[in-house]
């Protein structure tokens, strides 16, 4: 018996359970089913590393020393800087993956046999943002292991460590959803892939993530100081203690409060896009 038929006889008894309990076990079941799958195939977690890994290395040696931040170039001081913006280019690039995954599940029209099921609305979809919340932070735990080795430090209590790590953790949750909404408009893998990525690059590198947004052009830091995912690596930066010496916080309100601006903009995108992409998945046909 294939493990989809497994899942589908799970989600048959339902009548004992309320709305809410029978949203969350789904979930659940759909959850575990998508994390089965990305067990046996390592790869999906191997590839994810790779890029992150590589953006360490090459910002860090390769730029590392000629980037002012602050008021220093110091390469030691940079690499303080640069981490908080690869952790959250990397929470955010699994965007990507998420989309291909739900592109993917249309494609084999496995989607519309969960449709037929008498499972909760919506139950598909967080199921599969919730698989990908593990793997993101499994990928953040090894990431932060090479951050170590290359000599990366934060000089905060383990709380507002940890806090920051949770930030990082609830903006990649936020930006799956946008993932899940692309994968079932484009319906592709392929084409999911490529409409989750080229969107993140101008997000993530018009950013405070890997130079200090005060030595941008006007226009430019003005969209670096109010983008959410600025939000989030200032938040972590500050957090970590990470801030590199001389640096000048923007006035912008998200730049000055960080953690709380992080929070509701994650917030803000999760309600929006969960909305989007459950009414999608409503309409929508493999």
């Amino acid at each position: 018996m294939t493990a989809t038929t497994d899942t589908a006889e799970e989600l048959l008894p339902r009548s004992h359970r309320s709305g809410i309990g029978q949203s969350v076990a789904d979930s659940l079941v759909v959850a575990r089913r998508n994390l089965i799958r990305m067990a046996r195939i390592p790869e999906m977690v191997i590839f994810g590393l790779i890029q992150p890994i590589m953006f360490v290395v090459l910002f860090t040696y390769v730029f590392g020393g000629s980037i002012k931040v602050g008021s220093t170039i110091s390469s030691a001081d940079y690499r303080e800087f640069l981490m908080a913006g690869i952790f959250a280019q990397t929470v955010t690039f699994a965007t990507a993956g998420a989309g291909a995954g739900i592109a993917d599940d249309m494609h084999k029209g496995l989607i519309d046999r969960f449709r037929s099921l008498p499972m909760a609305r919506g139950a598909v979809l967080t199921g599969r943002t919730l698989a990908d919340l593990v793997q993101t932070a499994l990928t953040l735990v090894v990431l932060a292991g090479v951050a170590l080795i290359i000599g990366w430090r934060t000089h905060e209590n383990l709380g507002k460590v940890l806090l920051g790590f949770l930030l990082l953790l609830l903006l990649g949750y936020a930006f799956s959803w946008i993932g899940a909404l692309i994968g079932l408009v484009v319906r592709t893998p392929e084409a999911a892939t490529s409409g989750g990525l080229i969107w993140l690059f101008p997000l993530t590198f018009i950013s405070n993530a890997f130079v200090d947004a005060n030595q941008m052009p006007t226009v430019l830091r003005h969209i670096a100081e109010w983008n959410p995912f600025s939000a989030t690596v200032q938040a972590c930066r500050e957090l970590f203690g990470n801030l590199p010496p001389g640096f000048v916080t923007p006035d912008a309100w998200p730049m000055q409060h960080p953690i709380l601006a992080s929070v509701i903009w994650s917030v803000l995108i999760i309600v929006v896009f969960r909305t989007l992409a459950v009414r999608k998945y409503r309409s929508a046909t493999a």
